[in-house]
């Protein structure tokens, strides 16, 4: 059988240093994660599955061969930040170990913007409550996770957040000690939310899959 080539291809050195950043961090949060890379408009979109049933996903300008591939984190931020340089080998396949579905690329609409300290404030409250109500696994429990701590309006939207997202948000390093007046801008679809931060998005589906009917 012919050898296919694997190959990550972003020219910009900074641009390499954030996406190293974002799969770094993934791996503070789950060290066995892997990293899914896809191919879009010149441009190479990054989703990790984070611990708070929320996907994260930051896109940099690039390329990637095979169009759609997933590789473990370890072995992405090993070429990424040993290896070095524009075009590195990303990894071996693990395309097995991705589990989730990923949203639509078109059909976002923008509902409204967040300032980034009122949700680090909701972190943070969320924060201490979960220290007092840690779960048997060590974990907040998903009674807690599942709260709705703010809802947004916009654009015929009516978003309820839960507090995993934030959790998400903050756990990825997307919101924290910025610039004051930075905002986060919520978007919905019918069935998916998505936050929107500088350095990257998080993004869940507003409601839970019916169980199919055998």
């Amino acid at each position: 059988m012919p050898t296919v080539t694997r190959e990550l291809r972003i020219p910009d050195a900074a641009e390499r240093d954030d996406l190293g950043a974002f799969v770094a961090r993934a791996i503070r949060l789950d060290p066995s994660c892997v990293v899914r890379l896809r191919a879009r408009d010149d441009r190479v979109h990054a989703w990790v599955e984070t611990p708070f049933d929320a996907l994260a996903t930051r896109s940099v300008p690039g390329s990637v061969e095979p169009g759609d591939l997933t590789v473990g984190g370890s072995d992405l931020l090993a070429a990424l930040a040993i290896v070095g340089g524009e075009v590195v080998d990303p990894g071996s396949p693990q395309d097995l170990r991705w589990r989730s579905a990923l949203p639509p690329e078109p059909c976002w609409h923008t509902v409204d913007e967040v300032p980034a300290d009122v949700l680090v404030d909701l972190v943070d409250r969320g924060a201490a409550v979960a220290r007092d109500h840690v779960g048997p696994h060590g974990t907040p429990p998903a009674s807690l996770l599942d709260q709705k701590v703010i809802t947004v309006s916009g654009a015929g939207f009516e978003v309820p957040v839960p507090l995993r997202c934030l959790f998400a948000l903050s756990g990825m390093g997307f919101v924290g000690a910025h610039e004051a007046g930075e905002a986060v801008r919520v978007s919905a679809t019918d069935a998916w939310l998505r936050l929107d931060a500088r350095y990257g998005a998080i993004v869940r589906r507003r409601h839970s899959l019916l169980p199919l009917l055998v």
